[in-house]
């Protein structure tokens, strides 16, 4: 198992090295150019270029359970044009992907994720359920638009185990609103440091239809992580059908493993939609949330090695403020897992 661990990480490092050398050039590059500098006239001219944003998922939003992943928290703040500090023109020449540009433009955030087994009442913990963790993290990360598509890395440090104060948040929620007192958080994982590097790369308006006011785009996308917490590849895709306003609104910010988004979007004095749909499918080497600890004896049980994503939502902006809600089912992620988990997500963002 460990061997079949490193060469998935080999064959994952090699793939998102290959996917970061540029696209070789085809007809459509003199209009992507021009795409680029259009992108970047409009991040000159816009006056309000700093967005922050509050996501909070619950598995309650969703199938209305209380159980694997049962809550993530994530509080984003996005500055448009502004490049990452102490990022130099060496780093870009030694790792192409820290190539920046006009159009690069940094985002932070800070989060929490915490997972349960089935019964969170019971202070033993079931040998054939996951284990009881959680995830406290920062993050630091860039987007930039190139050549026919979107490049985006980020950093994610944090710690895992009773550091990351899983049990003292879900006790006082449970508290305020007199739901289950979850009993079993003795058995958590033990604290760890974690790290992951993330890449992605998207390519904007592979298909696109405008009718009228109306514009109907779809985004694939592909990318790695790796550290340990999270190591997999991931492939898959967005469809989206917007007011033309919000053409190029970015996807809501969401909490990894799913496809975080920068949580950009276009003010607007009216009422402007969006309705997405999307998927995802992650090849995954590492899981610690499943595997159990790195460093330590820990309870672990057998993951997935493959798992989906499948979701929807709609989003909503008026002024500086962009509110929206998706729906995720995600795929059985171990092998002793009932079913497949459905949650929710609300995110809520403003501009200024």
């Amino acid at each position: 198992m460990k061997r079949q661990a490193i060469l998935f990480i080999s064959i994952t490092a090699l793939a998102g090295a290959l996917f970061m050398l540029p696209p070789p050039a085809y007809a459509g590059n003199a209009e992507d150019e021009s795409l680029k500098d259009m992108v970047a006239d409009g991040i000159a001219a816009q006056e309000k270029k700093r967005y922050v944003t509050l996501t909070v998922e619950n598995d309650l939003f969703g199938g209305g359970t209380d159980q694997n992943y049962t809550n993530g928290l994530r509080l984003g703040w996005f500055d448009l044009g502004d490049k990452p500090p102490g990022l130099t023109k060496k780093a870009g020449e030694i790792l192409p992907f820290l190539k920046t540009n006009e159009t690069t433009s940094t985002f932070y955030s800070i989060g929490q994720n915490m997972f349960t087994p089935k019964d969170v009442e019971s202070r033993v913990q079931d040998p054939n359920d996951r284990p009881w963790a959680a995830f406290l993290y920062g993050s630091m990360g860039m987007i930039t638009l190139k050549e026919g598509y979107v490049d985006q890395v980020e950093l994610t440090l944090g710690v895992v185990g009773p550091l990351a104060l899983g049990e003292q948040a879900q006790k006082t929620i449970h508290s305020l609103i007199d739901s289950t007192n979850p009993k079993g958080w003795d058995n958590q994982l033990k604290n760890e440091p974690g790290v992951m590097v993330s890449w992605e790369r998207r390519w904007p308006e592979q298909f696109k239809v405008d009718v009228g006011d109306l514009s109907l785009t779809a985004t694939p996308h592909a990318g790695v992580t790796l550290g340990n917490i999270y190591t997999y590849g991931n492939v898959g895709g967005m469809l989206k059908l917007s007011s033309e306003h919000s053409r190029w609104d970015d996807k809501p910010l969401q909490v990894r493993p799913a496809m975080p988004g920068t949580g950009y979007f276009a003010p607007s004095d009216s009422m402007q939609w969006e309705v997405f749909t999307g998927v995802e499918g992650r090849a995954i080497a590492r899981n610690i949330f499943l595997d159990g600890n790195t460093f330590a004896d820990s309870h672990s049980v057998d993951k997935k090695n493959f798992v989906a994503d499948l979701s929807a939502g709609v989003a909503f902006t008026w002024g500086p403020t962009r509110l929206s809600y998706t729906a995720t089912y995600r795929t059985k992620e171990f092998d002793t897992q009932d079913d497949g988990s459905l949650f929710g997500g609300v995110s809520l963002g403003y501009n200024f």
